[in-house]
Protein backbone atom coordinates (compact mmCIF):
# COMPACT_ATOMS: atom_id res chain seq x y z
CA UNK A 1 0.00 0.00 0.00
CA UNK A 2 1.39 3.47 -0.82
CA UNK A 3 0.35 6.24 1.49
CA UNK A 4 1.17 9.21 -0.06
CA UNK A 5 3.48 10.79 -3.18
CA UNK A 6 6.49 12.86 -2.86
CA UNK A 7 7.49 15.02 -6.35
CA UNK A 8 4.84 13.04 -8.32
CA UNK A 9 6.91 9.34 -6.84
CA UNK A 10 4.71 7.04 -5.09
CA UNK A 11 6.09 6.69 -1.17
CA UNK A 12 5.36 3.67 0.69
CA UNK A 13 3.50 3.69 3.74
CA UNK A 14 5.46 3.86 7.46
CA UNK A 15 5.47 0.20 7.83
CA UNK A 16 6.37 -0.29 4.28
CA UNK A 17 9.18 1.97 4.99
CA UNK A 18 10.36 0.55 8.22
CA UNK A 19 10.53 -2.92 6.93
CA UNK A 20 12.74 -1.73 4.28
CA UNK A 21 14.90 -0.16 6.93
CA UNK A 22 15.06 -3.53 8.63
CA UNK A 23 16.00 -4.88 5.05
CA UNK A 24 18.41 -2.66 4.68
CA UNK A 25 19.96 -3.20 7.92
CA UNK A 26 20.38 -6.64 7.35
CA UNK A 27 22.30 -6.19 4.15
CA UNK A 28 24.43 -4.26 5.52
CA UNK A 29 25.00 -6.49 8.80
CA UNK A 30 23.96 -2.87 11.15
CA UNK A 31 20.70 -4.57 12.68
CA UNK A 32 21.35 -4.94 16.34
CA UNK A 33 19.27 -6.46 19.52
CA UNK A 34 16.41 -4.74 20.71
CA UNK A 35 18.22 -1.37 22.53
CA UNK A 36 15.40 -1.10 25.20
CA UNK A 37 12.69 -3.13 27.04
CA UNK A 38 9.69 -1.06 27.50
CA UNK A 39 8.59 -2.55 30.48
CA UNK A 40 11.85 -1.95 32.45
CA UNK A 41 11.62 1.63 31.59
CA UNK A 42 8.34 1.95 32.52
CA UNK A 43 9.35 1.03 36.35
CA UNK A 44 12.15 3.87 36.38
CA UNK A 45 11.36 6.70 38.30
CA UNK A 46 9.52 9.37 36.79
CA UNK A 47 11.54 12.45 34.90
CA UNK A 48 14.37 10.29 33.95
CA UNK A 49 14.92 9.53 30.76
CA UNK A 50 14.06 6.48 30.40
CA UNK A 51 10.42 7.21 32.53
CA UNK A 52 10.01 10.27 29.68
CA UNK A 53 10.25 7.61 26.62
CA UNK A 54 7.86 5.47 28.46
CA UNK A 55 5.62 8.12 28.92
CA UNK A 56 6.32 9.32 24.86
CA UNK A 57 4.83 5.50 23.60
CA UNK A 58 1.64 5.62 25.99
CA UNK A 59 0.92 9.19 25.80
CA UNK A 60 0.91 8.65 21.65
CA UNK A 61 -0.45 4.72 21.87
CA UNK A 62 3.37 3.98 20.02
CA UNK A 63 5.02 0.86 20.08
CA UNK A 64 9.07 0.91 20.32
CA UNK A 65 10.49 0.30 16.93
CA UNK A 66 13.07 -2.74 18.31
CA UNK A 67 13.93 -4.45 15.41
CA UNK A 68 16.58 -3.09 13.03
CA UNK A 69 19.64 -0.86 13.00
CA UNK A 70 20.38 1.30 16.79
CA UNK A 71 19.45 4.97 14.77
CA UNK A 72 15.81 3.64 14.04
CA UNK A 73 15.30 2.18 17.29
CA UNK A 74 16.46 5.23 19.16
CA UNK A 75 14.19 7.55 16.78
CA UNK A 76 11.69 8.34 19.45
CA UNK A 77 14.51 9.02 22.29
CA UNK A 78 15.25 11.38 19.73
CA UNK A 79 11.70 13.32 20.14
CA UNK A 80 11.92 12.90 24.08
CA UNK A 81 14.50 14.72 24.47
CA UNK A 82 13.99 17.51 21.58
CA UNK A 83 10.75 17.98 22.74
CA UNK A 84 10.09 17.94 18.66
CA UNK A 85 6.52 16.97 18.27
CA UNK A 86 5.16 13.37 16.44
CA UNK A 87 3.65 15.25 13.76
CA UNK A 88 4.70 15.17 10.25
CA UNK A 89 6.08 18.92 11.06
CA UNK A 90 7.82 17.49 14.20
CA UNK A 91 9.34 14.49 12.57
CA UNK A 92 10.73 17.04 10.18
CA UNK A 93 12.28 18.69 12.68
CA UNK A 94 14.00 15.49 13.88
CA UNK A 95 15.76 14.89 11.00
CA UNK A 96 16.91 18.92 10.74
CA UNK A 97 18.06 18.16 13.93
CA UNK A 98 19.85 15.06 13.64
CA UNK A 99 21.05 16.25 10.03
CA UNK A 100 22.72 19.14 12.01
CA UNK A 101 24.76 16.73 14.27
CA UNK A 102 25.74 14.50 12.16
CA UNK A 103 25.56 14.14 8.18
CA UNK A 104 24.22 11.57 7.17
CA UNK A 105 22.35 11.56 3.91
CA UNK A 106 19.31 9.81 4.54
CA UNK A 107 18.14 12.40 6.80
CA UNK A 108 17.93 14.38 3.78
CA UNK A 109 15.93 11.98 1.66
CA UNK A 110 13.85 11.88 4.70
CA UNK A 111 13.45 15.66 5.40
CA UNK A 112 12.67 16.01 1.70
CA UNK A 113 9.67 14.02 2.06
CA UNK A 114 8.51 15.37 5.12
CA UNK A 115 8.42 18.20 3.84
CA UNK A 116 5.93 17.15 1.55
CA UNK A 117 3.75 15.98 4.56
CA UNK A 118 4.65 19.11 6.43
CA UNK A 119 3.20 21.63 3.73
CA UNK A 120 -0.07 18.86 3.80
CA UNK A 121 -0.79 19.64 7.65
CA UNK A 122 0.71 23.28 7.40
CA UNK A 123 -2.58 23.75 4.23
CA UNK A 124 -4.97 21.89 7.15
CA UNK A 125 -3.42 24.14 9.98
CA UNK A 126 -3.58 27.48 7.79
CA UNK A 127 -0.03 28.04 8.65
CA UNK A 128 2.88 29.97 6.87
CA UNK A 129 5.41 27.69 4.30
CA UNK A 130 8.13 30.05 5.94
CA UNK A 131 7.41 28.85 9.22
CA UNK A 132 8.00 25.28 8.21
CA UNK A 133 11.38 26.42 6.52
CA UNK A 134 12.19 28.33 9.62
CA UNK A 135 11.32 25.91 12.45
CA UNK A 136 13.63 23.32 10.01
CA UNK A 137 16.24 25.48 10.18
CA UNK A 138 16.45 26.22 13.58
CA UNK A 139 15.98 22.32 14.39
CA UNK A 140 19.22 22.17 12.01
CA UNK A 141 21.06 25.23 13.74
CA UNK A 142 19.87 22.94 17.07
CA UNK A 143 21.87 19.59 16.04
CA UNK A 144 24.48 21.52 14.81
CA UNK A 145 25.33 23.47 18.19
CA UNK A 146 25.08 20.15 19.77
CA UNK A 147 26.92 18.20 18.27
CA UNK A 148 24.36 15.08 18.73
CA UNK A 149 25.41 11.99 17.35
CA UNK A 150 22.70 9.58 17.81
CA UNK A 151 25.38 6.57 16.54
CA UNK A 152 27.76 7.49 19.16
CA UNK A 153 25.65 8.20 21.61
CA UNK A 154 24.56 5.53 24.64
CA UNK A 155 21.07 6.57 26.23
CA UNK A 156 21.33 2.73 27.60
CA UNK A 157 23.73 4.57 30.38
CA UNK A 158 21.24 7.65 31.07
CA UNK A 159 17.53 6.21 31.32
CA UNK A 160 18.06 5.95 35.36
CA UNK A 161 19.12 10.17 34.99
CA UNK A 162 16.57 12.98 34.89
CA UNK A 163 15.56 14.19 31.34
CA UNK A 164 16.69 18.40 32.17
CA UNK A 165 20.30 16.29 33.05
CA UNK A 166 20.55 14.11 29.70
CA UNK A 167 19.87 17.63 27.69
CA UNK A 168 22.16 19.51 29.38
CA UNK A 169 24.83 16.88 28.78
CA UNK A 170 23.89 16.84 25.25
CA UNK A 171 23.83 20.52 24.88
CA UNK A 172 20.12 20.98 24.30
Amino acid sequence: MVSSTFLGIPTPSPDQFLNRVDRLGERFAINVPPVFVLSDLQGIPAGTLGRELAEHFAAHQFQPLTSGPRRKQLHDVVHVITGYGVDPIGELEVQAFMLGGKFFPMHIVLGLALFDMSDRQRRSLDLDRAMIFRRAWQAYQRGRRSGFDIDRWQPEQQWHIPLSEVCQTLGL
